[in-house]
């Protein structure tokens, strides 16, 4: 398991955001700046509050809804659970 500098509070989870895609479905690749930011992630850590998420879900969230830290050269999401719209399978 990975250890994490931050410990979430309250109703908050630490995610780390997923890789954009750098090809299309049909194998084209993508130019670096055309790619969007992807408002997917991977949940590394919950706060004591949160009901319905664990660490190792993968999230879909609200793309304005976040706080964005960087420590030392990793870049950690911090999200409300009530921000989060969905879990991926």
């Amino acid at each position: 398991m990975m250890s994490i500098p931050i410990k979430p509070l309250a109703d908050r989870v630490v995610a780390v955001r997923e890789e954009a895609q750098t090809k299309t479905a049909s194998g084209i690749y993508l130019p670096e700046a055309s790619k969007e930011k992807p408002v997917l992630a991977k949940i590394v850590a919950v706060g004591p509050e949160v009901k319905t998420l664990k660490v190792g879900d993968r999230i879909v969230y609200k793309e304005y809804a976040t706080t964005d830290l960087k420590i030392d050269s990793a870049e950690y999401l911090v999200v409300k659970e009530e921000d989060v719209l969905a879990t991926l399978s």
